[in-house]
């Protein structure tokens, strides 16, 4: 069985390209349904916390490390600080708690 890796190439790009294209060609005037529309604004920031929140936890050699800059991001994004701020605060409080012999 001989593996052609520019045919797969080609149908990986086809099957992107035409799920990305799909809403933009079928949808077009504005989304009514407020069901919908609700839907369509949180879509973003769930995706983003499900690609988010497993890599915190594990791109620490210790779990605590993680969860402990989750903490201190939410907790700093809370209080109104900007992204730059929190992401430094989190990269801050993960080596912190790395270098603690205690966890």
């Amino acid at each position: 069985m001989a593996h052609n890796i520019w045919l797969y190439l080609l149908i990986m790009a086809t099957v992107s390209y035409l799920i990305r294209m799909a809403p933009l060609a079928l949808i077009r005037r504005e989304i009514t349904n407020k069901l919908l529309r609700s839907f369509l604004f949180y879509v973003p920031y769930a995706t983003l916390a499900v690609m988010t929140f497993p890599a915190i936890m594990e791109a620490t050699q210790k779990p605590a490390a993680g969860f402990c800059a989750l903490i201190a991001g939410i907790v700093s994004a809370w209080k109104g600080c900007s992204l730059f701020q929190v992401a430094v605060l989190c990269c801050a409080v993960a080596f912190v708690v790395e270098l603690l012999p205690i966890f």
